[in-house]
């Protein structure tokens, strides 16, 4: 094991020093070298993180990509279902009323200013109070 291994001088400050003493037995290492050792080789891994390689645990990744997907197909279902509420009720609407290509369009883009004016946040109430205004 330690025939592959090169001894050198290390110079660290008394501070840094009483650190590694305090937590290489945390880490079960055996000694300050194979602490340092590994702290080294994270610090490798920071360094050469923009290389695509990554400082977190595979397992920590996997489970955090399955968060993530298992969000976004939650969204995507909730999504269609609002999509169809909202053509089943916008059919009916069109069904009951007579309105012209100009004044859709017109309709449209005030729609527009102010979904974005309440940050997307539209209710009944916001759509009834605006009408009557």
């Amino acid at each position: 094991m330690f025939a592959d291994k090169k001894k050198f001088a290390l110079w660290l400050l008394p501070e840094t020093l009483s650190q590694v003493d305090a937590a290489y037995r945390k880490d079960d290492c055996r000694s300050r070298s194979e602490f340092i050792e590994k702290a080294v080789l994270f610090y490798l891994s920071y360094l050469s993180a923009e290389d695509g390689h990554s400082l977190l645990p595979n397992s920590f990744l996997s489970s955090m990509k399955s968060i993530v997907a298992e969000s976004d197909n939650r969204v995507s279902r909730l999504l269609f279902k609002q999509a169809v509420e909202m053509a089943m009720m916008m059919n009916l609407l069109a069904n009951l009323s007579e309105v012209d290509d100009v004044t859709l369009a017109r309709l449209r883009g005030e729609c527009v200013k102010e979904v974005k004016r309440l940050n997307g946040s539209f209710s009944m109430e916001d759509a009834v109070k605006w009408q009557r205004d």
